[in-house]
């Protein structure tokens, strides 16, 4: 009994020590002006649902080009920054690296009258490539970043020469089973948004609550603005674009793609939007399931590869980073 209450005592002293350095750090503004990129940060000028906008992306250029050029997109809860060590491991290999943050997240604009759609959240990524006259890239997407490089890849399919999809969302439709939950009650819950709640949901959805250190850069990233007078717009957003994620399910588009395609699933993800909502245990239960997901999804994409990973959550790009890149490097160069 004395060993547990040590061990319960020592992680509740790790989680408040981690919790008061988070505390001590910048409050960033809502375009993070004060957070370093890992790379050089561009920016595109968009006119967009007569909005003047910018558009924040990195390009990366390796010493010893290959002729390819990939894109990374990120996920709901991310921006480019945490692409980081998958940039280097890129352009070590003489690709050409692209990576946007999506309108509406990171260092972009936070439009709080616009209409999120993955339409046109891969019109605005298209843009990025038409001002750098790019024509032909492979396209990796992360979670919501899946979900829009699917949708990009539908609307441009000359331009994607292949596709890779990491843990995306929209794989099952959780609008047949999960309550609707309304914009202005998701921009309430953002409201409340803070370190401790935004580490409690990374931790049990995303690592299988063996958090890492590291791992507290990626809520730093996603609360450090709380605190700032604007972050209402963000909160705002944030709302918007969960609920697009809700509404334009991906999972009825994957038998139209016609483009090489590798699936890397972590498969002990258990994300699932609006799980929590839903009354029924057996149904709930029954979400989020990726070790199940990742298999039925491939079966939709003729011709696709899967690669799953055990014991790996909704980032195997942070968790597991070589048992991620060495798939992905493999399926590029075939």
């Amino acid at each position: 009994m004395k060993k547990i209450i040590k061990i319960t005592a020592f992680a509740l002293l790790s989680i408040f020590t981690t919790t008061k350095a988070q505390t001590n750090r910048p409050v960033l503004d809502i375009m993070l002006t004060n957070y370093e990129y890992p790379y050089d940060v561009h920016y595109l000028n968009l006119k967009s649902q007569n909005d003047d906008l910018k558009m924040a992306y990195m390009d990366i250029h390796p010493e010893k080009p290959n002729g390819k050029t990939i894109a990374l997109l990120h996920g709901k809860n991310f921006n480019g920054a945490y692409w980081k060590t998958t940039i280097e491991a890129l352009t070590k290999e003489g690709y050409r690296v692209i990576v946007p943050d999506q309108i509406g997240f990171g260092k972009s604009s936070k439009p709080t009258d616009y209409q999120f759609t993955f339409q046109q959240l891969a019109q605005n990524t298209k843009a990025i490539l038409d001002e750098l006259k790019i024509n032909k890239i492979y396209l990796l997407g992360h979670s919501m970043g899946g979900m829009i490089a699917t949708r990009f890849t539908l609307m441009y399919p000359d331009t994607v020469e292949k596709l890779i999809l990491e843990n995306p969302l929209g794989l099952e439709d959780w609008k047949l089973v999960a309550p609707y939950t309304s914009i202005e009650k998701n921009y309430q819950n953002e409201l409340k948004a803070d370190y401790e709640t935004t580490r409690k949901y990374q931790a049990g959805f995303y690592y299988d609550n063996k958090w890492k250190p590291e791992y507290d850069e990626w809520v730093y990233l996603l609360t450090g603005w709380t605190k700032s007078p604007d972050y209402p717009k963000v909160a705002l957003v944030n709302a918007k674009t969960s609920d697009m994620i809700f509404t334009q399910p991906i999972i009825y588009e994957f038998d139209k793609l016609n483009v090489p395609t590798l699936l890397i699933i972590g498969t002990r993800d258990r994300t699932a939007i609006g799980k929590v909502n839903v009354k029924d245990p057996v149904v709930a239960e029954k979400m989020g399931h990726y070790e199940l997901l990742g298999k039925a999804t491939q079966k939709k994409i003729k011709g696709s590869e899967l690669v799953e990973i055990e014991n790996t959550g909704h980032l195997p790009h942070i968790e597991v980073f070589e048992k991620f890149i060495t798939p992905l490097k493999t399926f590029l160069k075939k």
